[in-house]
């Protein structure tokens, strides 16, 4: 396997295993203290050599992010802070948490809901790989699991990523669409696998006309989790090897909004959590529409 992939394409891979991994260290996918997987299984899973697997744990490493120990694995000794909601003493905030120790609270239920809206579904897709594997082990056992899932229009003209000084330049949003594309597939995927371990596993996904300027997570109808994108300038790697400035939209490590719908209905966090899922019915039901 690992033969296979050693063409796999140096820096591009590189870079792109690297945000990765920082992005689930940034959103709790591997907290604090926890080991990530085996380079054999990450390489597995992300597609890629083991040798850029070591690579970028390497970069990780350098950059305080990790500390890896013969014999024991990667351990993430530091992560990117997160900043929670300031609402009214009588919310119910989980402060603190990120999305990946809240979906596995939202795993634990017998009926798993989750409404998303986001820019891509790479960060969804590996969450969910990580609740399927607690699925596959008997750790939890939902019955019924759905995901609507909406993205940006795939002819939708989204200003970031985008070429510093060009912003015609189309070479950066048809790289966006493979990644989504890529990632789309492999949830679809995931979910024909869950649908013979549960009792039903469905999934939509859906296109709006929109940019993204959050992600957008409604768990189980409760609780509501909102991250801004942040715009930096940055060098991305393209397939053909050259490198362009360019401004991106990146997700990991920017603060969190969570808020959990109460008793009180006129309470800030439960007209927080209901309003978001308006909104997100709304564009679901009347501007959203089908991959042709």
């Amino acid at each position: 396997m690992d033969a296979q992939r050693s063409g796999d394409g140096g820096g591009r891979e590189f870079q792109r295993v690297s945000e990765e991994l920082m992005a689930r260290i940034a959103d709790g996918t591997y907290p604090l203290h926890s080991l990530l997987p085996s380079q054999r299984d990450l390489a597995e899973e992300l597609t890629v050599s083991r040798d850029t697997v070591q690579r970028v744990l390497r970069h990780l490493a350098e950059g305080g992010w990790i500390e890896s120990r013969q014999g024991r694995g990667s351990e993430v000794i530091k992560v990117p802070r997160t900043q929670p909601s300031v609402v009214a003493a009588d919310t119910r905030l989980r402060g603190g948490k990120t999305l990946g120790p809240l979906l596995e609270e939202a795993f634990k239920q017998p009926e798993v809901t989750l409404d998303v809206y986001s820019l891509t579904s790479e960060a969804l897709h590996a969450h969910l790989r990580v609740q399927a594997d607690r699925i596959y082990s008997r750790d939890i056992t939902p019955q019924r699991i759905a995901l609507r899932l909406i993205l940006p229009s795939e002819d939708l003209a989204v200003p970031y990523p985008s070429v510093r000084d060009d912003p015609q330049d189309q070479r950066l949003r048809d790289r966006l669409r493979i990644i989504t594309q890529r990632s789309t597939d492999s949830l679809r995927g995931l979910f024909a696998d869950l649908d013979r371990l549960v009792e039903t596993a469905d999934i939509e996904i859906r296109h709006a006309p929109l940019t993204p300027i959050c992600k957008l997570y409604l768990l189980n109808g409760t609780d509501a989790l909102l991250a801004p994108y942040q715009v930096i300038e940055r060098e991305i790697l393209l397939d053909t090897g050259e490198t362009v400035p360019a401004y991106d939209a990146l997700g990991f490590g920017a603060p969190f909004t969570h808020n959990i719908k109460d008793s009180d209905p006129d309470s800030p966090a439960t007209v927080f959590v209901n309003g978001w899922q308006v909104w997100f019915d709304s564009i679901w039901n009347h501007v959203a529409r089908r991959p042709s």
